[in-house]
């Protein structure tokens, strides 16, 4: 379906129906020409960051969200004056209607301070690997609104998950989320935003499996995401930052248990090639402070 045409179909639908269609249709705008380069047919690729730099995950401090002490339009405000950090990560579900009003206060308030909005994290959305055809493409059609929300604000990403049917077998689960991305992958290539997926259980734990997806897809725009999780006895997240550094468009950095963890793990992105944003999304106040300290350290910012 052309994007226009899905845009006028959708307009009313659900979240998506907030969003006026000159809003939604306005993907690859005038505004954000700078932003976004052609690198082959259909596909805008998103001009990614040339050096190092923090951000914080809005997921770090869910808590004071929820009990009401600040909210998403105080982000921008917060991360500046709080922590002097030059980029933020929202979550989906932590937005309030995102109607026109609001994302142009958003954008102001981000511009105002002086800082950089990186990516959407997408949850509730559904999960990609479903055995029924109009499951799966629900699932892209559900995000196309984030895409589009993303684009908007000059985001560059969108944050997935993709956890698996339990009962299926790796191969079907692989062929289901492999058609799910790629109808996703065709909607955000004429955004030029890219779309992530991060390690939060079932095959998405699975860095081999993980990489049979994206060669699957085999997309410009796809990519990982390594949720920096503390190791244990079922998780190593050495070896699976390890696998997933060469797909790479973003961080969710987390501190290790010890300083010496979590400086091999950022030494080990540098050495591996990443350059970007790391997204602090290590619980609470002073543990991003933390976190902030530890990345400048290790990075020589």
């Amino acid at each position: 379906m052309k994007r226009r045409t899905f845009i006028e179909k959708s307009a009313g639908a659900g979240a998506a129906g907030v969003l006026a269609s000159s809003l939604l249709g306005s993907c690859v705008s005038q505004e954000n020409k700078g932003e976004t380069q052609m690198k082959e047919p259909g596909i805008i690729m998103p001009v990614m960051p040339h050096k190092d730099d923090i951000s914080i995950a809005q997921w770090s401090l869910v808590d004071e969200i929820r009990e009401g002490l600040w909210t998403t339009l105080d982000f921008p405000k917060l991360a500046r004056e709080e922590f002097d950090i030059n980029g933020i990560e929202f979550v989906n579900t932590l937005f309030d209607v995102p109607h026109m009003d609001y994302l142009n206060q958003l954008k102001q308030n981000a511009g105002d301070y002086g800082v950089t909005m990186v990516l959407i994290m997408v949850d509730a959305e559904g999960d990609p690997c479903s055995p029924e055809a109009k499951v799966r493409r629900q699932y892209a059609i559900n995000h196309r609104k984030w895409i589009d929300v993303a684009h908007y604000l000059g985001c560059h990403t969108i944050r997935t998950n993709c956890r698996g049917v339990e009962e299926a077998t790796p191969e079907e689960n692989l062929e289901w989320a492999a058609e799910s991305y790629q109808m996703l992958l065709d909607y955000a290539a004429q955004a030029g935003i890219n779309v992530v997926i991060e390690n939060h259980g079932g095959v998405s734990n699975d860095p081999d499996w993980m990489e049979k997806l994206f060669k699957a897809v085999d997309h410009r725009l796809f990519g990982s995401y390594p949720d920096w999780r503390r190791p244990g006895p079922e998780f190593d997240n050495v070896a699976y930052l390890e696998k997933m550094l060469p797909y790479a468009k973003g961080m969710s950095y987390r501190n290790q248990p010890t300083e010496e963890l979590s400086g091999r793990m950022i030494r080990l992105s540098k050495k591996m090639g990443y350059t970007g944003w790391y997204g602090i999304e290590s619980s609470g106040r002073d543990a991003i402070r933390e976190g902030k300290e530890l990345l400048i350290k290790y990075l020589g910012l």
